[in-house]
């Protein structure tokens, strides 16, 4: 926990649009006996029900549905893309019901004074209390050319809000973007 430093995530000077969308994130949860990570690149964050907060989308066959689910939390750790892209693929293309993703992709779990686990090499680590979920629904769709195009297994995605509890940034982190990113 030494190499990182709690900042108040109203004073976050990177774009969350952009974090989310050109920097790959880990979507942890579990405890340090029992976890799993997923990437992600759709989510977002902004504020809701009087806080500050991040929703993040779960497809159903995804092994960390079933950890956020029972812990009602999980983090969100985000990486230098270009450095931890084979990490990231792997984190994204395996699934933890198989192996141990975290070491065969070189990444070192990091349990946090919460018991929630990220990783020791994000650039910023974001905790997260579940405030609401739902599953997202064929009729609710208003363009309706994205559940045939997107969901064509109709696998859709759970919808996870919630609270951002703590925002944590590596000490020694490098700009995420550079100009014209």
């Amino acid at each position: 926990m030494e190499r990182f430093k709690d900042i108040n995530i109203m004073t976050l000077t990177t774009s969350p649009v952009r974090l989310v969308s050109k920097v790959w994130m880990l979507v942890t949860a579990g405890t340090a006996d029992s976890f799993n990570s997923m990437t992600a690149s759709w989510g977002g964050m902004g504020f809701i029900w009087q806080c500050p907060a991040a929703f993040i989308f779960v497809r159903p066959q995804r092994y960390t549905l079933e950890f956020i689910e029972r812990e009602q939390s999980f983090t969100l750790s985000f990486f230098d893309h270009d450095r931890y892209r084979a990490a990231l693929n792997l984190m994204g293309g395996k699934s933890g019901r198989d192996m141990n993703k975290a070491n065969e992709a070189g990444l070192t779990p990091l349990v946090l004074p919460s018991g929630r686990v990220a990783y020791g090499e994000a650039q910023y680590i974001i905790e997260c209390k579940t405030m609401y979920s739902d599953r997202l629904k064929p009729e609710n769709f208003i363009d309706d050319t994205i559940p045939a195009r997107i969901y064509p297994k109709n696998d859709f995605h759970r919808t996870f809000i919630a609270e951002i509890t703590r925002t944590l940034q590596n000490k020694e982190a490098v700009p995420l973007f550079r100009d014209g990113d």
